[in-house]
């Protein structure tokens, strides 16, 4: 008989097998047939213009609408001399040439997350490149997903040094964590005021024809608008996002027809801003004042990060034939030609959009105008939505409901409590401020700020990832950081004159974000420590030293390997436990999504006399829990499927019929069934989970059942394991959750007591249980209460 042996966290050496039993679940069409664009990477012409037409009402409605505000925050009191406007507008043209057009369209959207953007998709990005995750929970099985791509990196290459420098120098890697966790907060920073400049600068049209009207009606209208929008989240997207392609659209090709009849008919003079000749002189001219204007000429670019961060579904080449080929000649055509107007009515820049507009087609635009704001608020509305499920994800967010809104389309979210949030937070920006000028330094602010974090992010992405040379590295780092450090120096003069909103915003979901980050990583650290040794399991034998009870206990637990602390602390206040114990492990990994069928991974802890198993359950950020998904259901169904797998390997031989397994299991990694003949000989029963076990494919798996009842053994039955399994399942299920309490040391510092004992406290209490996310009822959950002391 074959001895096998046992790992320090119980699993059988050689035992961990990969489950990809396919699982039938409907999938929506339209995301599947997206879904096999990406790997097949083949898209016709035609394809790739209809998804750069779709990619216009999702990705670049905020930049879009941009040519409402700009101007007026570039000049807010008057414009000096006309040379002004030229120097403003060729400024604006190299802003939309360097930043939207050679960073983003070009490079950055290259660094996308099997087609996710934003800067947590680069920082899952970087975290399978290096190991620099603050949470240790990976396991090398985590790496053969099929979504877990990933580049060789030669050994001593700079890439390999960058790598080792990264991965042994652990304050590095909270800064990186801190500047993703920056981006993320500017990002929800846009989320407050796109919505509030958008829909204010769009309703502001209504005092060029009714200048009777006060700017108090106008804000009035503003927050109407923005309460119907964000009240109406709920419902989602779903029914109404078909407008949204057709409405940015008609904006851009509005906009581009305004600007070459401006253009036509104020002269053609202002062309000559494409030489940045100009820039020089105006900014020579007008000293400090031409520096400062730097912040209105920023919002030129604004929208550029959610170009980004909205990448979603759609291919990076259908982005960038939309932005190259209507985008961005709409846009210099909309500034060209209010630069035109502007050349001629130079008192007209607070509403230079609107008075440039032809009187026949004045109400029309005004709509579509009103529109073209709505959709880009709720873009970025939406995507403050998929980022804040992305933080919760990497463990940077307390537990949330996430409000699925559509059937068809994966991705589309909704989150009550961040929508309220963020409505009165905008409710209190746009009635605070009252005026454009003062919003706009305050959203600047926040886009140039997320900008330098895409910069700094993506010197790491050029290393480790593309494995660029260095020159190329510098070159890039050098122009992003020329400009955008001086609009950054430009934006900084105007902090309080709004400018302070979008820090301030940031600063407390930074704060939320690390406090509870930081509670996250201690807790695990402790219970990493405080794990269970399996000689201790092992020498209660096979009963536990307690009544083996009919029935299945779930117990949830943070860690993917090892005996939780929770059980001792269960076995040893309780006189009972079930026949079955499973330690369920339910983890985030930095991949977008982990296919259905890659989704759970089982594993037998100890002999099989024990039934104690392991299941894992992965998940990527952007994948959700839904309200109909039966999580329990789905873990039994892989939990039986492992047994009767199990069972045949042990009727195989080590030659052929292993490579047969292999095949059958679509995709059983390599390495993972080999036993290991080297390990130590345990007296254990014979029938524990060992590949060299042979036992005949075609009889049943016998296995001893001992089950003890008052101190008495049973007497032992020959059952299937499968029927022993079905059989306590039926007798009951019991969901055991740890209701974990952490505390601060007494000897900790007074900044770490009001981080855990006061901030962190204070958010698990109001954050979702585990029990909710996972649809426990109520009747069968158990929670054991512990405290931890960090």
């Amino acid at each position: 008989m074959a001895s096998t042996g046992f790992d320090e966290d119980g699993d059988t050496r050689g035992g961990m097998w990969v489950l990809e039993q396919k699982i039938d679940q409907p999938m929506d069409e339209e995301a599947e047939r997206l879904k096999n664009m990406y790997r097949e990477k083949k898209f016709s012409t035609l394809l790739l213009l209809r998804l750069a037409y779709q990619s216009l009402g999702v990705v670049y409605g905020d930049l879009g609408t941009s040519p409402l505000y700009v101007f007026y925050n570039t000049f807010p009191q008057r414009i000096n001399n006309q040379e002004d406007v030229i120097g403003a507008l060729s400024l604006i043209i190299y802003s939309l040439t360097l930043v939207p057009l050679l960073k983003y369209v070009l490079i950055v959207l290259r660094a996308n997350d099997n087609g996710q953007g934003g800067t947590l998709a680069l920082y899952s990005l970087l975290c399978r490149h290096a190991n620099i995750r603050t949470i240790p929970n990976q396991h090398r099985t985590d790496e053969e997903l099929t979504t877990y791509s990933r580049s060789t990196i030669r050994e001593k290459s700079f890439a390999a040094k960058t790598k080792r420098w990264l991965e042994e120098t652990p304050y590095m890697k909270n800064i990186i964590l801190m500047l993703a966790l920056v981006g993320t907060c500017m990002v929800i920073g846009d989320g407050i005021l796109t919505p509030a400049i958008s829909v204010l600068s769009a309703v502001g049209g209504i005092k060029v024809n009714h200048a009777d009207l006060s700017n108090e009606v106008v804000v009035l209208v503003a927050v109407v608008i923005l309460v119907g929008l964000f009240s109406m989240q709920h419902y989602g997207t779903d029914k109404v996002g078909w407008l949204f392609a057709p409405i940015v659209l008609l904006w851009f090709l509005l906009i581009g027809g305004i600007g070459i009849f401006n253009i036509c008919k104020y002269g053609s003079s202002v062309l000559k801003a494409f030489s940045p000749l100009y820039i020089y002189r105006y900014l020579q001219r007008e000293g400090k004042d031409g520096w400062l204007s730097l912040g209105g000429i920023l919002l030129s670019i604004t929208g550029t990060e959610a170009l980004f961060a909205d990448l979603a579904h759609f291919p990076v080449s259908s982005v960038q034939i939309a932005f190259t080929l209507l985008v961005f000649p709409c846009l210099l055509l909309a500034y060209s030609g209010q630069a035109a107007y502007l050349m001629h009515n130079l008192d007209h820049s607070e509403d230079a959009f609107y008075r440039s507009i032809p009187d026949k087609i004045y109400w029309p635009v005004f709509v579509v105008a009103t529109l073209a704001a709505i959709v880009a608020s709720q873009a970025t509305i939406s995507a403050t939505f998929s980022i804040i499920k992305q933080a919760n994800a990497h463990g940077c967010f307390p537990r949330i409901k996430v409000v699925h809104t559509s059937k068809k389309f994966f991705g589309q979210i909704y989150i009550p409590d961040i929508n309220w949030i963020l409505m009165l937070l905008c409710i209190a920006v746009t009635a605070g401020f009252k005026n454009k000028s003062q919003i706009g330094n305050a959203y600047g602010t926040a886009v140039v700020l997320v900008m330098l974090v895409t910069t700094l992010l993506m010197i790491l992405i050029m290393i480790l990832v593309w494995r660029c040379h260095w020159v190329l590295v510098v070159v890039f780092t050098g122009l992003s950081l020329i400009v955008e450090c001086t609009y950054f120096s430009a934006v900084l003069f105007k902090v309080d004159q709004g400018g302070w909103a979008p820090l301030a915003i940031a600063g407390a979901f930074l704060l939320i974000m690390y406090v509870w980050h930081y509670g996250t990583v201690k807790r695990y650290e402790f219970e990493m420590h405080s794990k269970v040794s399996m000689a201790w399991i092992l020498g209660l034998g096979p009963s536990l030293g307690l009544v083996r009870v009919p029935g299945i206990g779930l117990v949830y637990t943070e860690l993917a390997n090892g005996v939780p602390h929770i059980f001792s602390h269960f076995i040893t206040n309780l006189p009972a436990i079930h026949s079955v114990v499973v330690f369920v492990c339910v983890k985030y990994l930095p991949v977008y999504t982990v296919p259905e069928d890659e989704r759970f991974l089982v594993k037998r802890i100890g002999p099989k006399n024990f039934h104690m198993f392991r299941c894992v359950a992965r998940y990527g950020y952007k994948d959700l829990h839904k309200k109909d998904e039966d999580f329990e259901k789905k873990l039994f169904h892989n939990l039986f499927v492992f047994v009767k797998l199990e069972s045949m390997m042990e009727g195989c031989s080590d030659s052929d019929d292993y490579s047969l397994y292999e095949e059958q299991t679509e995709g059983s990694r390599q390495g993972l069934l080999n036993n290991n003949a080297n390990t130590a000989s345990l007296n254990m029963d014979p029938t524990v989970s060992s590949v060299d076990s042979i036992v005949s494919v075609a009889s049943p798996l016998h296995m001893n059942a001992t089950i003890q009842s008052s101190g008495h053994v049973s007497s032992h039955t020959e059952v299937d394991e499968v029927e022993f399994l079905n059989n306590c399942r039926d007798a009951g299920v019991v969901h055991i959750l740890g209701n974990t309490v952490v505390r601060a040391r007494r000897d900790s510092r007074f900044h770490k007591k009001i981080a855990v004992d006061y901030i962190y406290a204070f958010l698990r209490k109001i954050c979702r249980e585990n029990s909710v996310i996972f649809n426990v009822p109520h009747e069968s959950l158990l929670n054991v209460g512990q405290v931890f002391y960090v």
